[in-house]
């Protein structure tokens, strides 16, 4: 199964740690603590700056069109924002005064509706790299999936991973995506639009890109989307890009499983097997590309490292690059595998996508 080990609520536990902070600092320390990691959260927030066609609107789908603006770098793969803007609230501030926003997305194909969270790294508002695109990076997280995206959540430190990352030469700097994986919290979707059930292969595939695009400066190109998701998110990632390989070119999957498990498809085999990575993969293969890279996470105190050996050994040949990071003394949760990460995942994937170009001068 897909789903995540039980385990005391994230709620419960951040409450408790707020209680002993105050007991131990007094109000005075607590509420220097609370000014400097949630000032300001419930805000609008802007991030760069609005191409002038934009205009604010919260409600309505994003289009996915390519802009008609010229590109001023030089590049034809830069794709400006085309609007229109969603409206973000802050939710979280890092400590480098980076913000972690959500929006509400009404998707445009899937006709599902969801939140949608969304992180920028520092260079994204610098002068130089305005006229820049930004690799982007859609994090997908495992257990429900919903209503939240644990990836949001700073504590994991995933943002604060690719900052450094970024000041060390080891990351680009992507920017996050972080949607709402499942339409409930009752069944697991296999991110996928399986028949009779919200479209979440479209949510995740079609309508997430094209607000993407809608508000950052992207690529066009798949050389500048990839994924990176734990559990049950790291088996959607993985899917998506076998699925689409002239769209997303690499996932970081964490803890996963390897085929489709969701009770929903029960009647539906053959779409079931169009979800499956190991058709998927061989599909590629068969066809001779293009290429696409995958690179497994797995914590050394955690179970599933056999499945993901056996699928990279009958499927990681051709134009499916793959490889395999233990994380020594890891265990299935995201802080773990966010230390994989810094360990060498984030250089990996750096390594196969396109960053941003500053401007001469």
């Amino acid at each position: 199964m897909h789903q995540d080990p039980p385990r005391r609520s994230r709620r419960a536990i951040w409450i408790s740690a707020v209680v002993a902070f105050v007991l131990l600092l007094g109000g005075g320390g607590f509420a220097a603590w609370k000014l400097e990691w949630f000032s300001g959260n419930g805000e609008s927030v802007s991030f760069g700056k609005a191409p002038a066609s934009a205009t604010p609107d919260a409600g309505k789908p994003s289009p996915g069109a390519p802009s008609a603006s010229p590109t001023p770098t030089g590049d034809p793969d830069v794709l400006l924002p085309t609007g229109p803007r969603s409206d973000f609230k802050q939710t979280a501030k890092l400590d480098d005064g980076t913000i972690i926003a959500k929006t509400r997305l009404a998707g445009a194909k899937s006709g599902f509706e969801g939140d949608v969270w969304v992180w920028t790294p520092k260079e994204y508002d610098e002068a130089k790299y305005e006229k820049s695109a930004f690799p982007v990076l859609i994090a997908l997280p495992g257990g429900n999936g919903f209503p939240s995206n644990y990836w949001a959540d700073r504590s994991l430190g995933l943002q604060k991973a690719i900052s450094e990352g970024v000041q060390a030469g080891t990351s680009l700097p992507f920017i996050v995506v972080m949607p709402v994986l499942n339409p409930d919290s009752k069944y697991y979707y296999d991110g996928a639009d399986i028949p009779g059930q919200p479209k979440m292969g479209t949510w995740i595939a079609e309508d997430v890109p094209a607000f993407t695009r809608a508000n950052f400066r992207t690529y066009q190109s798949r050389d500048g989307w990839a994924f990176m998701g734990s559990s049950s998110g790291a088996f959607v990632g993985m899917k998506t890009v076998l699925q689409y390989p002239d769209r997303f070119k690499a996932v970081i999957a964490s803890g996963g499983e390897i085929v489709p498990d969701s009770p929903l498809w029960k009647g539906h085999q053959a779409e079931m097997d169009a979800n499956n990575p190991e058709k998927l993969a061989k599909k590629l293969i068969d066809g001779n590309g293009p290429e696409v890279y995958i690179n497994f996470q797995v914590g050394t105190k955690e179970t599933g490292k056999e499945r993901m050996t056996k699928f990279q050994q009958q499927y990681g040949k051709g134009p499916v690059k793959m490889t395999i990071r233990d994380i020594q003394n890891g265990e299935h949760n995201g802080w773990h595998y966010v230390r994989g990460m810094k360990e060498g995942s984030l250089e990996w994937i750096s390594k196969v996508l396109k960053g941003p170009k500053p401007q001469a001068g």
